[in-house]
């Protein structure tokens, strides 16, 4: 006997949720429905706000990044963010020279920076530089260029041609998204061909990501996660994407 559509729709949601998308094809041959039923199905699963559909496929959430204005992130997933800016303050070492990159995570993280012999910081972040202008015995260097108000933040030809001038130890780094298959993502083209150059730079790259950035995408791609060395996020992160990263040789923190 052929399911009907509440039955349907149940399962559909079930398997979206155990297995992280469903397959047009694939539903249509359990189901022993058309093609059309299906996607008739996955839309008005959409149109309820249940998931996303997206090339024969349907995943549990939009996966595209719209961006808002520093002031707001700030205040989003907040408590996870502190915890993220307070393990990455551990990995520095004396001596250490790093960039930090902009974003809310990031900011977290110059406020849990402590003065450490020989650190040198070079930042694109303007609200980070005053942070850690503050703090004796830090060597805070700003990165030149075009100022992004709605991150408060340097990008630009300038920036980049300044990288070319110097190695680093580590460059912390915040994202706008981390799709496994596309990597990392931000919402802005010119931050991400800068974010570019940072990673030439630096001898690791450390990512400061709160659970939500994963499996998202922004408009500028900054790099495959094959050349990312350590992620820190927060206990949110769910098991299979989790269990992924590790498959993945990926370093993780999880705080």
């Amino acid at each position: 006997m052929s399911l009907n559509i509440i039955d349907r729709h149940k399962l559909i949601l079930d398997k979206l949720e155990a297995e992280g998308f469903v397959s047009v094809n694939e539903l249509s041959d359990e189901f022993k429905v058309s093609l059309v039923t299906i996607r008739k199905d996955l839309k008005l699963l959409e149109e309820k706000k249940l998931l996303f559909r997206s090339h024969g496929k349907a995943i549990p959430v939009n996966p595209y990044i719209t961006e808002n204005p520093v002031n707001i992130k700030e205040k989003i997933h907040a408590k996870e963010k502190k915890k993220i800016g307070m393990a990455a303050a551990e990995l520095l070492e004396a001596n250490d020279s790093v960039i930090i990159a902009s974003g809310t995570s990031v900011i977290e993280f110059a406020r849990h920076i402590k003065p450490l012999e020989g650190l040198t910081v070079l930042t694109a972040s303007l609200n980070t530089a005053v942070i850690l202008a503050a703090i004796k015995d830090i060597d805070v260097m700003q990165l030149g260029g075009m100022v992004r108000s709605s991150s408060a933040s340097v990008i630009g030809p300038i920036g980049e041609r300044m990288l070319a001038e110097f190695t680093f130890t580590k460059l912390f780094l915040g994202v706008d998204g981390i799709d496994l298959d596309y990597g990392l993502t931000t919402t802005n083209l010119m931050e991400a061909s800068l974010n570019k150059e940072m990673i030439k730079a630096s001898q690791k790259i450390i990512v400061l990501a709160d659970s939500s950035k994963f499996n998202k995408k922004g408009f500028g791609r900054i790099c495959g996660l094959d050349d990312v060395d350590q992620i820190i996020t927060d206990s949110g992160i769910d098991e299979r994407t989790k269990n992924k990263l590790i498959d993945m040789g990926m370093e993780l923190i999880i705080v």
